[in-house]
């Protein structure tokens, strides 16, 4: 791949975030975009992922230290990331920079980063998530959010109290799985003041040597939720014991670890009982970050096919001049396109959700829904992106590789895609307005268009009250409508026509290249990838 700038090459992402750019905003994102397509980037994502982090249980004295070492590569991308203010930034209403579009330029730089690399992303989102519960209790001022806020990493395993930078992750999935937060087997018994000791485990710990750990667990007044240092205040080593690391099929640069907690000090944040409304909040960070990850894979992994079928041929004609290849890419290529427009819509909704409820409806009840349907399209673009470089694309030496490994994960990542749809369903059927929300700004933009579609849905939610089996159906029509109404407000008509009548009015398929010859495959492809 040539060096490239990944926002200025973008129209897709530059047409979604018009109206939030300025010139400062615009020259912003330019930089970020400059590294995140140099080789170096391209390097330092090999090295973190071809170097999984290893755990280290006891020193050579058989002390116990419960260290994650991880390869330098991983902590240059860490650094990079944390200037960027990817774990702080949309807590930061005092900044100018992000001023009045916080989510949108975060979701922006995130999405940009995670086209190179996305598994050292995931300490940001979980230290972002955590970041908004930590909030919640002034008292985690000092040292923690305000080294939080100054967006350094500092990787040192030392107390908070210490460090130039910190990070966040959240312990809440448990062993015996279902929704965090249900059967619980984690307790907290209070033994001073708001201190507490956890006995416990956790099954699955993103970022496994952050500074804290924000964890779930059962207090006397319900399902609570604590800060848990790594070190306690004698500065002692805490007794959280990582007793391995997963060997995971993607994301293999980051680490997760499964926890167990050992009489661990904890502090409560909120009220004892608070803990499934302060995760409900997390998780709405966690999954719009997981989307917007997920389109930044498809988006990275689709450039890549491209690039390669532009400068490949076959019986002397290239790979892009034939029509079926192209309309494979151009198939993909409007779905990636309607993603991006949906995550920077949603990162819009956040925006603006504090002084407008019909934003805020849409953005509650959306990102569960965009999170499911990219969830699922991301895995198949990879895999078509690898098909696309023929062997080229199937060897552990290409990106192809590890973007086909990576979007597989964020289909589980912050709720899989039952879940979703059935959390979706729920919240329909207790605060119907959310719907109304929804389809009301789809049919403002759409119009006509729209009509059919609208009722269609509202059908399809009426029919799964009775029939939550068929809860998928509904949830993929919805994201479907949003994400075309969200290409709609800025996307050449070209595309958005492609999209429209193949995924709203066209018929069920199973595979990428289904666009007939009425759709200009080629000036899809050559507009939303154009030639470096």
């Amino acid at each position: 791949m040539p060096v490239r700038n990944v926002f200025e090459t973008d129209p897709i992402l530059y047409g979604a975030l018009e109206t939030a750019l300025d010139e400062t905003g615009e020259r912003l994102l330019s930089e970020h975009g400059g590294f995140w397509g140099t080789a170096e980037a391209r390097e330092l994502a090999r090295l973190a992922n071809a170097h999984p982090p290893q755990l280290r249980t006891h020193d050579g004295q058989g002390r116990r230290i419960d260290l994650v070492e991880y390869h330098p590569a991983y902590h240059a991308l860490m650094r990079r990331s944390a200037e960027a203010g990817l774990g702080i930034s949309i807590w930061q209403s005092d900044r100018e920079d992000d001023s009045g579009r916080a989510h949108a330029m975060r979701s922006a730089r995130l999405y940009m980063t995670a086209q190179t690399e996305c598994s050292h992303l995931v300490p940001w989102t979980t230290t972002c998530a955590a970041a908004g519960i930590a909030l919640v209790a002034p008292e985690f001022a000092e040292p923690w959010m305000s080294r939080i806020a100054g967006r350094r990493y500092d990787h040192r395993p030392q107390p908070a109290a210490s460090k130039a930078g910190l990070t966040l992750s959240l312990a809440l999935t448990e062993k015996q799985g279902s929704t965090p937060g249900v059967d619980n087997l984690t307790q907290a018994s209070r033994f001073e003041g708001r201190r507490y000791r956890l006995i416990g485990h956790k099954w699955a710990v993103s970022g496994p040597m952050a500074d804290a750990l924000i964890v779930l667990a059962d207090a006397a007044g319900g399902p609570s939720v604590f800060l848990v240092p790594r070190f306690r205040r004698d500065e002692s080593l805490n007794r959280v014991r990582i007793q391995r690391l997963k060997d995971t099929v993607g994301l293999r640069g980051n680490g997760i670890a499964e926890v167990e907690f050992a009489d661990a000090e904890a502090h409560l944040i909120g009220a004892e009982g608070d803990g499934a409304k302060l995760v409900a909040d997390a998780h709405l960070t966690l999954r719009h970050d997981a989307a917007v990850m997920a389109t930044g894979v498809m988006r990275g992994a689709l450039a890549n096919a491209v690039h390669h079928v532009r400068h490949r041929a076959s019986g002397g004609t290239r790979l892009l001049d034939k029509p079926l290849m192209a309309r494979v890419l151009a198939d993909m290529a409007i779905d990636v396109a309607a993603a991006t427009a949906l995550v920077i819509r949603l990162a819009n909704a956040r925006d603006r959700a504090g002084n407008d409820v019909i934003e805020d409806a849409i953005a509650r009840l959306m990102i569960p829904v965009a999170k499911f349907w990219i969830g699922r399209v991301a895995p198949m673009i990879a895999a078509e992106a690898l098909e696309c470089q023929g062997i080229n694309g199937y060897t552990e030496s290409s990106e192809a590789a590890r973007a086909y490994r990576d979007a597989q994960a964020f289909g589980i990542w912050g709720g899989a895609s039952n879940q979703l749809a059935l959390e979706a369903l729920s919240m329909i059927e207790s605060v119907p307005e959310t719907l109304d929300a929804v389809l009301g700004d789809v049919t403002a933009v759409l119009g006509r268009e729209a009509s059919a579609s609208a009722e269609a849905i509202r059908g399809a939610a009426n029919a799964c009250m009775d029939d939550p089996g068929s809860a998928r159906i509904f949830v993929e029509q919805l994201a479907i409508t949003t994400a075309a109404a969200a290409l709609h407000r800025f996307a050449p008509r070209a595309i958005t026509d492609a999209f429209i009548d193949t995924r709203l009015a066209g018929g069920w398929r199973a595979s990428y290249g289904m666009l007939d010859a009425r759709f200009d495959a080629r000036g899809i492809v050559d507009y939303t990838y154009p030639a470096s």
